[in-house]
């Protein structure tokens, strides 16, 4: 049983709290999917503190199933673009279907994916299907991908924070191959792959609107 210790909670007066909301949001609000990254370094101490940050995210019964494999290698980045685009073009030509690929003409996306190259840093989230403990025996890690996908949350909302951009990737059947490349454990599967730096000074992005909160929100 673990021992319980109070909560240090920080509780705002309520037009504290209004501000702060407005805030947050209003920084949420500018993120985008960005596909043009710069090759500027970035401090290595801002990838660690938003990896610590992606790191608090709840994991059912507290096994916090995640590994997340940061790549800055210029070799390995390339080896892991060579994988991603042999897969993709198989994809975009065969496996997605018209509708896919036509759904994606609009936001100007296809299998080449220069940024693998061009950020200073990928970030690959893998999701521990379960752990190992002493002895080599198994242990379960419920809700594994649920955590995992809250932790990319949290990691895309400090990248975010921190003044960087990134574009998420789920590289379909490419998982394998770079687990293997990675060198990562059998019980690790790829759950989604993240460029990540400073936006190029000319980047562009699609001229998206977001759901209005009435769209998005029922209050019973």
């Amino acid at each position: 049983m673990l021992a319980h210790v109070p909560y240090p909670a920080s509780r705002y007066p309520v037009e504290v709290m209004v501000q702060r909301s407005q805030e947050f949001y209003s920084l949420m609000n500018q993120r985008r999917s960005v596909r043009f990254i710069s090759p500027e370094p970035v401090p290595r101490q801002v990838i660690d503190n938003v990896i610590r940050t992606a790191g608090t995210a709840p994991s059912g019964a507290h096994t916090e199933p995640w590994t997340f494999v940061v790549v800055s290698d210029p070799e390995v980045k390339h080896q892991i673009r060579l994988v991603v685009e042999e897969e993709e073009e198989v994809n975009y030509r065969q496996r997605m279907g018209d509708k896919w690929v036509n759904d994606l003409q609009r936001l100007r996306t296809n299998w080449v994916k220069e940024y693998l190259d061009v950020a200073p840093y990928l970030v690959l989230i893998f999701k521990q299907t379960y752990g190992i403990v002493a002895g080599g025996q198994k242990k379960t890690h419920y809700y594994n991908e649920i955590s995992v996908s809250i932790s990319c949350g949290l990691l895309l909302a400090a990248l975010q924070n921190a003044g960087l951009v990134t574009v998420t990737t789920t590289p379909l059947n490419c998982g394998p191959q770079l687990r293997l490349l990675l060198r990562r454990p059998a019980n690790e599967k790829l759950l989604m792959l993240l460029p990540v730096g400073y936006p190029a000074p000319d980047a562009t992005v699609p001229d998206l609107t977001r759901k209005p909160l009435d769209d998005i929100m029922v209050h019973l």
